[in-house]
Formats: structure tokens, sequence, C-alpha cells
């Protein structure tokens, strides 16, 4: 038995020295079943291409189809791997367009476009849409094939993709040339030759150069055409590139008998047949052949012109080379008619009506035939869909069995441990419990009564042509609702977010009471205000009683203070102090305007205080209020304490 990496070099030996016949095309296939044991991934899908690559002329010239490309398509579309499959589309479908399998290269060019636009890589989308347009100029399509070009145009301008775009430059040049727009031509090749001369690819500048020479022909231009055709002729002698040689020299012949100019067009056609005989393509010699018969016919040399065509015939005849023989024997009949030999001519006319027809039912029977493999393929597409859904089921079958299983043994491991789930639910209670306390703390921190007082504020400012003042006013208490609602959503927020709410808090109260306030608020050095976590809108209840309790209703300006410092590494104090008139005073105040009821977010605040020292087993948790008194024993103010337990996030 081989191993993976001898099987790959003895085929690749083998291929490169010409001998893979016979049995030894067996080492392919045992490759192909050596690359089961790999893992179905997207590294196998490629692998698959990558050794389809390299054996696709072995495949070609057996005219079969290519096993590891096949196998590509399957696992590429079992793991939904569309960046492979574009590749492997494209591949095939330029492998059938070579053996002039034009409908099939079409469809498989169509699904490497679906692919690539999965993939959103307009590099893939404009390989893939160039593909389909050669492929349906060559069908005759060229409204379609336009369309394709210019999408492959716009997709490959997106990214800069210059190979591309001198691709669909020069096709869509070519479309016009077809129609006769030869001046629309001329300006496309024009621009796909400065592309590929900026990019140095001397093959793009030999072949829109003669590209160019072809428009100008067409235009009647001969003298320009000749020129254009020896600079491409030119570069492709610097390449040495015998078969764009031979079209150079065939299309100078063609445009010097255009000319009339019989010498130069025999010199031209003579230099294509000699580079001709040097191209493994026969079918270019009997094309070399039957051009310089024309031209002898064409000068009234009937005997010597029937010797090259008839040369043309023999090679046609031996190779096969129906298009061709369909050609020559159209030339022999019109020579023969020429000379005046009207019987000779019909005989030939005859001979070339009989292979156009047998052209005929071979373009149909090979469209019905590639028609047909498109449905196999699809047929079979459909059987690996429904395998695959069959097998997804079965696996889905098995996971069942397993969960159920599993759901067996999960419940006997629950009574097991019961206990151990008494003690987390009355613990989730309690945390349960801490969001219903929150939750209320929100519906209370923006009561009805703050929210109805900051609108009256507004609409005094407005009122009062105070527009600029209302509309700070107005910016301040939507980022402070917003703020609020945004920092309730969590148990815990970082220190900084809790200031700069109560900073807001504090701008707008002060701007509501004409400023009858200044605060400070002072954080400790060794505090990190963004690592340091506590629970949201604990102070500000505080702060709102100071001013609305303390400091309004202080003759003179109040002062309030704010100073947050760490007492332990997992404990936070924070005292919010102010100057104003003292609880005593402030509930005598109360008590006149026949207000009874607590505030709802001191209550709240107070709940949520003591779940907090109930949770964390703290008895550091607390709030301390103190009482102010000056030397004289007269209420300087109040002094809360707050001391909370924090988090950290590292």
């Amino acid at each position: 038995m081989f191993s993976k990496g001898a099987c790959i070099l003895l085929i690749f030996t083998l291929w490169a020295s010409g001998r893979l016949r016979g049995q030894d095309s067996l080492l392919v296939y045992r490759t192909l079943d050596s690359a089961r044991m790999l893992p179905n991934d997207t590294g196998k899908v490629n692998w698959y291409i990558e050794r389809g690559k390299a054996m696709a002329r072995f495949f070609d010239a057996r005219k079969e189809d290519n096993p590891f490309f096949q196998e590509a398509i399957n696992l590429g579309q079992r793991i939904r791997y569309a960046r492979g499959l574009v590749t492997v589309y494209n591949e095939i479908g330029t492998a059938k367009r070579n053996r002039s399998e034009y409908i099939l290269a079409a469809d498989y060019h169509e699904k490497a476009i679906k692919s690539a636009e999965e993939t959103g890589d307009d590099h893939l989308i404009s390989i893939s849409l160039n593909n389909a347009g050669v492929d349906n100029r060559r069908m005759d399509q060229l409204q379609k094939a336009f369309d394709y070009h210019f999408r492959a145009l716009q997709a490959a301008e997106r990214v800069h993709d210059v190979r591309n775009i001198c691709v669909a430059i020069n096709s869509i040049g070519n479309i016009e040339l077809s129609t006769e727009k030869y001046k629309d031509a001329i300006d496309h090749f024009t621009k796909a030759l400065a592309l590929e001369e900026k990019s140095k690819n001397d093959l793009g500048v030999a072949i829109n150069l003669g590209n160019i020479g072809y428009a100008y022909q067409g235009l009647g231009k001969i003298d320009l055409a000749i020129e254009y055709y020896k600079r491409s002729l030119a570069v492709n002698q610097r390449l040495k590139n015998n078969t764009g040689m031979a079209i150079c020299y065939n299309s100078l012949g063609d445009a010097y008998q255009e000319k009339k100019d019989y010498a130069h067009a025999m010199d031209a056609l003579q230099k294509a047949l000699a580079v001709n005989d040097k191209v493994d393509d026969k079918v270019h010699t009997a094309e070399s052949y039957l051009n310089i018969g024309t031209l002898l016919s064409r000068q009234g040399k009937h005997e010597e012109a029937r010797k090259y065509i008839m040369k043309s015939v023999d090679l046609s005849l031996y190779w096969r080379f129906k298009s061709m023989l369909l050609e020559a024997y159209k030339a022999l009949a019109a020579d023969y008619k020429a000379s005046g030999d009207f019987e000779r001519s019909l005989e030939f006319t005859d001979k070339s009506l009989l292979y156009k027809d047998s052209i005929l039912n071979e373009n149909v029977a090979l469209a019905l035939a590639q028609t047909r493999a498109i449905y196999e393929v699809d047929r079979k597409d459909n059987q690996i869909k429904a395998l695959e859904h069959d097998k997804q089921l079965s696996e889905l079958r098995t996971k069942r069995n397993i969960v159920y299983t599993l759901s067996t043994a999960g419940f006997l491991l629950m009574l097991a441990v019961g206990g151990f789930f008494y003690i987390r639910h009355r613990n989730l209670e309690a945390n349960k419990h801490t969001l219903q306390l929150e939750l209320r703390s929100l519906r209370a921190q923006m009561n009805p009564h703050f929210i109805f007082n900051s609108l009256s504020s507004i609409h005094r400012f407005i009122w009062s042509n105070n527009q600029e003042e209302a509309s700070d006013y107005l910016t301040k208490f939507s980022k402070l609702m917003r703020m609020i609602l945004d920092n309730t959503q969590h148990t815990f927020i970082s220190l900084n977010k809790e200031v700069e709410s109560l900073r807001l808090y504090l701008d707008l109260e002060r701007l509501r009471c004409n400023g009858v306030f200044e605060y400070h608020i002072n954080i400790a050095n060794d505090i990190n205000d963004e690592e340091v976590m506590l629970p949201p809108m604990i102070i500000q209840p505080y702060v709102e009683n100071a001013i609305w309790h303390g400091l309004v209703h202080k003759s003179g300006k109040g002062e309030l203070n704010i100073s947050i410092t760490m007492r332990s590494d997992r404990t936070l104090v924070c005292t919010v102090t102010d100057n104003g008139i003292g609880r005593k005073k402030a509930l005598e105040i109360k008590a006149k305007k026949g207000e009874t009821h607590r505030s709802m977010g001191m209550q709240v605040t107070e709940g949520r205080i003591d779940l907090i020292r109930k949770i964390n087993n703290s008895r550091d948790t607390n709030v301390i209020i103190t009482d102010l008194e000056d030397e004289n024993g007269t209420p300087a103010g109040t002094q809360v304490s707050i001391t909370l337990p924090v988090e950290h996030i590292f």
C-alpha cells in the first residue's frame, strides 16, 4: 500500500514523463482514496482543487470529468464552503469551454457567480462574471455577454483588480467589434492597452494591439490596421509566441489583400505557414494553406491555388477539422466557378453543404448532450442533498437519544444534590428581591413630581424669553434620563459613571433653584474610579434630601460636599454634608405644609442597603446620619455617611 506522499510523488513523476497510461491511471484513484482519511474541512476541499488542477491535462486528454473537482464540489456543498466552490466551478467551466461545450461551461460559471456572491468578494465575482461573459460570446449571445462583462468591470473597479478590469474592457471591445461598432471598440481596446502596458503584461499588450488593428480594418483604415498588426507581431516575436505570430501574419495577409498588395500579402501568409508548422494544433496550418490558396485564386492563379487549398483539405480530413473542410470546399467551389468550371464548382458546393449539415447536426447533438448533462448534474446534486438531509435526520435522532439518556442521568443527579439546589434557589430569590427593589428605586428616583418641576422650570425659562437656559436645562435633563435608564439596567456600575450622573443631577437642581447652593465632589486619590463598582443610584436620594430639606430653605449661600473614600479593599464610604437648616427645622416646615408622608426614594434606598447587608453578610454596611451644630448649639446642617461593600472589575 502506498503512503500518501509517495503516491502523489509517483503520479507527478509519471505525468511529467508522459507515461501516465493504462494501469498507471489507477494511481490517480488511489490518491483520491487516500484523501478520505483527511478531515472534512476547507483544507480538504482546497486539496482536491489543487490535485484537480495538477491532473487537468490527464483527464482532458481522455475527455473525462475530473474526479478531484467532483469530490471538491460534493464536500464544498456539504460544508457550505462558497470560496472553494467558486474556484472549482470556474475551473470546470473553463475546461468545458476549451472543449467547446459552451452550454455546460455557462452553467458552471453561473454557479460560480452565485457562490462568489455568497462570499461578497468582488475579486471572485469579477472572475466568474468575465468567464460567463466569454461563454456567451462564444455562443453569439452578445447582449448577455456584454451585461456579464459590464458587471465584471464594476466589481473589479471596486477593488482595483487590474487583471479583471483589463479582461472585462477587452471583452466589451470584442463584442463591439462583432457588432461593427468599431470606434467604440477602439476606445475600449485603447483603455485595456494602457492598463496592460502599465502592469507590464506583454501578452495582453499584443492581444489589444491586434484587436485595435481589426477595428481600424473594419473602418477601412488599412494602413493604420497594418501598423497595429506589426506592433502586435513585434511583441509576440519578443515573447516567442508562435500562435500570436501566426495570427498577426494572417491578419497582415488579409489587410494587404484588401489593399490589393498581393506580394506583401503572400509574404505574410507564407510566414504564417512557417510559424504554424511549429504549433502543435494543426488547424492553424490548415488555415494558412487555405488563406494562401484563396489569395492565389483572387489573382487568377487557379492551378496553384487549388494545390494549397487541397493541402488544407488533406490536413483537415486527417485531423477531422470539419469547420475547416467546410471553408476549404467553399473556396474550391468559388475557384472553379471563377475559372468557368461550373460542374466542379457544383460538386464542391455539395460537399461544403454536406459538412455544413454535419456540423449543424453535431452542434444540435452537442447542445442536447450538454442539456442532458446539466439535468444529470442537477439530479445528482438533489440526490446528494436528499442523502445529506437523511444523514442529518439520523444524526438528530442519535443526538435525541443521547439527550434522553443524559436527561435521565441529570434528573437522578438533581435528586442527589437537592440540598445544593435549595440553597441556590434561596440565593436566587434574594437576588430577585434586589432587582425588584432596584426597579422600584428607578421609578422613585425620577418621580413624576421631579419631572413636573423640571418641565415647569423649562416653561418658566421659555416664558421669560430665557431660551438658552431652557435649552441647556432640557439637554441635561434628557441626558440624565438616558443615563439613569442605562445605569439601572445593571446590578453594579463603575464609580465614575455614578459620579457623572450625580454631577448632572446636581447641575439640574442648581439651575432649578437659581444657584442657591454650590457643590463639591471629592474622590480619594487611592481610588481608581473606573475599576471600583457600586450599586447604581445609591447616593442620589441622600443628595436630594440635603437639597430640598436643608439647602433650599437656608438664607444665604448653601454648600454641599460629597466625599468618597475607601476604608478597605472591599468597603467604600460616601459622606454627604450640607450646611442647611438641619433635620429638626426641616420637619417643622414639613409639618406646617401638612406633608406627613415619607419619601419613597428614601424608603427604597434603605431597603436596598438592608438587602445588600444581608446578601454580603457585612455588618459594616450601614447609613449614619449626624446633625451638625455650631459653637452656640445652633443647627448647622446634616451629615450622612453611607458605608457600602464594593466590587472591582479586575
